[in-house]
């Protein structure tokens, strides 16, 4: 975790002119379609490990987009991936607001067999146990679909091309 604050510090100096405000910075290993995500309060940034770990290139670029929204939000300005976002993309050298790491298997086998998913929300929770009929989302509190995992088996991935990356 040091060397995310250290990469945070440095970028923060580098491309931001330390504009942006402490955050902590951290791995989060329930990640599996995201590969990073910020939070303003508390102020957070948090990466997938099963994403990012060992793409040095990756991490970089998913950093620096997040950084972008602390950036813009600590500027009082929209955070969201607007012309200004997408122009200090460009200005930093990344190619798209979105990645092409797919989703992730996780980093440990688990033993839990039951999915539930908002479709609302879009939220997801696992439980070792099947959920009673009427469960319900814990974030909007509207009803849940929830799937059995029957069969855990690896599935090959085609590798998406990654277009290089202008020189910064």
């Amino acid at each position: 975790m040091a060397t995310l604050q250290l990469m945070f510090a440095q970028f923060n100096n580098v491309y931001f002119d330390g504009e942006i405000p402490a955050h902590e910075i951290a791995y989060n290993n329930r990640f599996s379609n995201v590969a990073g995500r910020i939070t303003y309060k508390p102020p957070k940034i948090e990466l997938s490990p099963k994403h990012l770990r060992g793409k040095p290139d990756h991490l970089k670029d998913t950093l620096l987009h997040e950084m972008i929204h602390a950036w813009l939000f600590a500027r009082g300005e929209n955070p969201g991936h607007t012309p200004a976002f997408k122009r200090k993309m460009l200005e930093l050298g990344l190619p798209s607001i979105y990645h092409d790491l797919g989703t992730a298997a996780p980093l440990n086998e688990s033993p839990k067999r039951y999915i539930f998913r908002c479709e609302h929300c879009r939220r997801e929770g696992l439980r070792k146990r099947k959920p009673a009929p009427a469960t319900r989302c814990g974030h909007c509190r509207r009803p849940v679909v929830v799937f059995e995992v029957v069969e855990m088996r690896e599935v090959a991935l085609p590798r998406a091309s990654r277009p290089a990356a202008a020189p910064r």
